[in-house]
Formats: structure tokens, C-alpha cells, sequence
């Protein structure tokens, strides 16, 4: 369960740019069995780490629904993230210094590609089930695209085929922000930390929605006329990211999430998740700001053969982490039909 690192001499991105000496940071949980038909691969969202056990549990523990007794987990810290992975305050090889802004640009495509490096290194010729919501979902997305044939089943949970004009213009904001802060630009570890907290403190509003905070922020008198709740939950969580994140890694990968499009450079959308051959599921949240329900039913609709559950939560975009009951049940159900839908076809085979 202890984390680990993979190393690759050069990377060459989908811009044409190459980093060298890429390391990706990566936890692995339980055992591959006999068969080798047990893999589970995480692909974590924006902020999140390789320790999915951290930051998914009721989904993903040692009692959970994805267990080690029977799985062998595999969650990959992403690039440009902070926790272990090559990112913007990584010495750039070329200069002795960090990176920051000279970061090479990379979308999720190269999260995808790099992904794929990974299970090369780790001889995974075929992987069980590859799962991942919103920034996650759009790397397993992609990954189910480029390398088909490796993986078996599909959960995507609150994403998208192409980063929605709503969901750039929430990353932008988060970007101004940032780069108001003047530090951002002075090339420290701790650059645009105030821009930063602003930023999340955006961010926070398309992950949930009004009910949410009606229910949980609202004031118990009527006689406050400053310091309130809601004020001091947006400056809290701004300034817990600060102390766990960086303002750069931010910045890029907010920038990858919106260069997300499966079309690119292929054909038109719905042609490209045609070309999908794992069994898929949808999952769609019902009070989801960030990223509709409509944009999960269109994945559905285009994928051969998907599934399509819709969660009902009332904590918006954040009930892809919070409602992993209704998750697990959805998976369950998934697995059942896709079992009896196997069988069903082995005996038309052999009748």
C-alpha cells in the first residue's frame, strides 16, 4: 500500500513537446491473482492522490466494495500533480531549477497516454475495470479510446466527451484569480497561494449548489450582519488546499481539463465513442452543476452497449465522492447484467 514510482526517460506529449525523466508516483492495493483478471484502475480527479483508499472510502477500502482481498487497485498520481508525480515545482533537468510556468502544456490525452506507460511497466496486459469521475472519468475516457482491447469494463462517473464552454469559463475564473496574485509570477513554491485559495473558493460553487449550502451554511438567528457561515466555510477550504496544493499544478491541470475533446484530431464524437469496446457504465449525478446529467446521457447513448444510472444526491458535482452507496449499488447491478448477459451469450454459442 506504500506508494511507488515509475520512471520514464522521455515523454513526448500530444503538443509535440517532450519532459525528461518523467516519474509518475502510483499505490498499488492487494494481490494480482492466477488469472490476472482482477485489476482496478483508478484514475483520480483534480486534486486528488494515488492513495484512493484516502480519498474514496465507502467505495474503496479493505471492507469496501473494491477490496484487496479481491482485487489487485491501482491508482496513478497524474501528471502535473504534487503528490510524487512529475509537476511545475520538479527540477527541470535542462535548468537545475524548478519548472513553474515552464511547465510543457498537457491535456488529458497525455494523462491517458501515460496511464498506458504505467500498466506497460507493470506487464497489466488487461485491466478488470478502469474507473474515474469528472477530471478522472475524462483520463478513463480517453484511455478506453486509445488502448481498447485492454480494458474489460468501463465505470465513468460525472463526465464528459468534450470539457463543456460552462466548465472552461468556472476554470478561467479560477485561473484570473490565481493570476492576480502577484507572487504567482515570482517563481516560489508557495506563488499565487491567495490567488489559489480565490480560486477554490470558486471552484467550491459548481461543486455543490444552492440546496447545499441552504441546508448546511445557513445562519440559526436572524440578528447577524457580518461573519457568516458560508463566508468562513469559502475561506476555510480555500485555505485548506493552499496547505495540501500548489497554485502551478493548479493552473495546468485546470488547463488540461479543458482541453478535453475525444474528437480531436479523430472524427466527429459520437463516431469516436463508437470505437469503445469495453462494457460501460454511466453515472450521472441528478444535482450536478458542474457537469449535467445531459452530458453523461450522451456518453450512454453513443458507447455500444452502455448502462446509464443516475445518482440522486443532494451534494451536486461532490456526489460522485460523497454517495458511494448508491455507487456501489449501480456497480453491482452492472456486474450482475453483464454477468447474465455472458452467460446468456456462451450458451447461444454453444447450443
Amino acid at each position: 500500500m506504500s506508494i511507488q514510482t515509475f520512471s520514464c526517460p522521455t515523454f513526448r506529449f500530444e503538443n509535440g513537446k517532450r519532459i525528461s525523466n518523467l516519474e509518475i508516483a502510483y499505490h498499488t492495493y492487494g494481490t494480482l491473482n492466477e488469472r490476472k483478471d482482477n485489476v482496478v484502475w483508478v484514475c483520480h480527479a483534480l486534486t486528488a492522490n494515488s492513495d484512493v483508499f484516502e480519498w474514496w472510502p465507502g467505495l474503496f477500502g479493505s471492507t469496501d466494495f473494491f477490496n484487496p482481498g479481491d482485487y489487485f487497485i491501482i491508482c496513478a498520481n497524474i501528471i502535473g500533480s504534487p503528490y510524487g508525480s512529475t509537476n511545475p515545482l520538479s527540477i527541470d533537468p535542462a535548468t537545475g531549477h524548478p519548472y513553474y510556468l515552464s511547465f510543457p502544456q498537457f491535456s488529458i490525452r497525455d494523462l491517458a497516454d501515460a496511464h498506458r506507460l504505467l500498466a506497460d511497466y507493470l506487464g497489466i496486459k488487461k485491466i478488470a475495470l478502469a474507473i474515474g469521475g469528472s477530471l478522472g472519468g475524462q483520463q478513463a475516457l480517453e484511455w478506453a479510446i486509445l488502448d481498447p482491447d485492454r480494458i474489460d469494463r468501463l465505470v465513468l462517473l460525472a463526465t464528459n466527451a468534450v470539457h463543456s464552454p460552462w466548465g472552461i469559463a468556472f476554470n478561467e475564473s479560477q485561473r484570473l484569480a490565481i493570476s492576480a496574485d502577484r507572487t504567482f509570477y515570482a517563481n516560489h513554491p508557495n506563488g499565487g497561494a491567495k490567488g489559489l485559495k480565490a480560486a477554490r473558493s470558486i471552484a467550491l460553487l459548481s461543486y455543490r449548489g444552492y440546496p447545499t449550502y441552504a441546508a448546511t451554511q445557513s445562519e440559526p438567528s436572524n440578528e447577524k450582519n457580518d461573519g457568516f457561515r458560508a463566508s468562513t466555510y469559502q475561506n476555510y477550504q480555500g485555505e485548506k488546499l493552499v496547505k495540501r496544493f500548489n497554485a502551478y499544478s493548479y493552473w495546468f491541470l485546470s488547463k488540461a481539463m479543458d482541453s478535453h475533446n475525444i474528437g480531436r484530431g479523430r472524427a466527429d464524437i459520437p463516431n469516436v465513442l463508437r470505437q469503445i469496446k469495453a462494457q460501460t457504465l454511466v453515472i450521472g449525478i441528478s444535482s450536478d452543476l458542474l457537469f449535467p446529467t445531459g452530458e453523461q446521457k450522451f456518453l450512454a447513448a453513443h458507447i455500444p452497449g452502455a448502462a446509464y444510472a443516475e445518482i440522486d444526491s443532494f451534494y451536486g458535482h461532490d456526489g460522485f465522492l460523497i454517495e458511494t452507496k448508491q455507487i456501489a449499488s449501480a456497480i453491482a447491478d452492472f456486474f450482475h447484467h453483464n454477468e447474465v448477459f455472458r452467460q446468456r451469450t456462451y450458451y447461444q454459442n454453444v447450443s
